[in-house]
């Protein structure tokens, strides 16, 4: 189970204080999945790096009682000077997972080349993202994040990630956060909307969906949280 237990988080800035999230709260089950809606600046990666760990929040607290992967494609840790095996290797190790058996699948699944052997400093963006992806899907969590990156690279390398996270892995627990309405009715089964800083929770996905239609008519464009 994860749970996200009263959860606030608030950043600094030449403003003064400014609340991202306002007192949310969710709970997941191992094998569940849940969407989680909300226009650009809400919040979404905020939330979603707090569950993995990535930052802490100002109150409250997330209990982890599963596996969480880190929000997926995100390449942010890369050592930019080692090269793509190197960095499948530390991110083994962290792990305390075998490297060796997981370079043919991340050569074939990034096709990268000669280039999987070349420091990740020289890689163009598509490159880090089919790295990242790939080693996302290289370790094996009980749950994972997804920030929107199902919708990268071309139509072919789109399809394969579908294959490897809806697929491969339909039994994991996953939380999909995206300002795209249609991905949560393609993927999820029940679905919030993160709106004013509240993570507002709705009994069926088409009702999320409805909510989140008229905010996104109604409201103005936030900046990028």
């Amino acid at each position: 189970m994860i749970s996200v237990e009263h959860v606030t988080k608030t950043y600094h800035t030449r403003f003064g204080p400014r609340v991202i999230l306002d007192d949310v709260n969710l709970s997941l089950a191992p094998g569940r999945n849940i969407g989680i809606l909300g226009r650009n600046g809400a919040g979404k990666s905020t939330l979603i790096r707090l569950i993995s760990g990535a930052e802490q929040p100002t109150s409250g607290r997330v209990r982890r009682g599963m596996s969480v992967s880190w929000p997926l494609a995100f390449g942010g840790a890369f050592q930019t000077h080692l090269t793509g095996l190197d960095n499948l290797k530390f991110i083994c190790r962290i792990h305390g997972v075998d490297y060796k058996p997981l370079v043919s699948f991340v050569e074939d699944f990034t096709e990268l080349g000669v280039y999987f052997r070349e420091p990740v400093m020289h890689y163009s963006q598509g490159m880090l993202t089919r790295l990242a992806f790939a080693l996302s899907m290289a370790i094996e969590f009980d749950c994972f994040l997804i920030d929107e990156a199902m919708v990268v690279g071309d139509a072919r390398f789109h399809e394969r990630c579908h294959v490897e996270l809806f697929q491969k892995r339909k039994d994991r627990a996953f939380i999909l956060v995206t300002h795209d309405a249609n991905s949560i009715r393609t993927y999820c089964e029940d679905a919030c909307v993160l709106h004013d800083g509240k993570l507002i929770p709705f009994p069926t996905v088409d009702a999320a969906y409805e909510f989140y239609m008229n905010i996104e008519h109604t409201s103005p464009v936030l900046s990028e949280a």
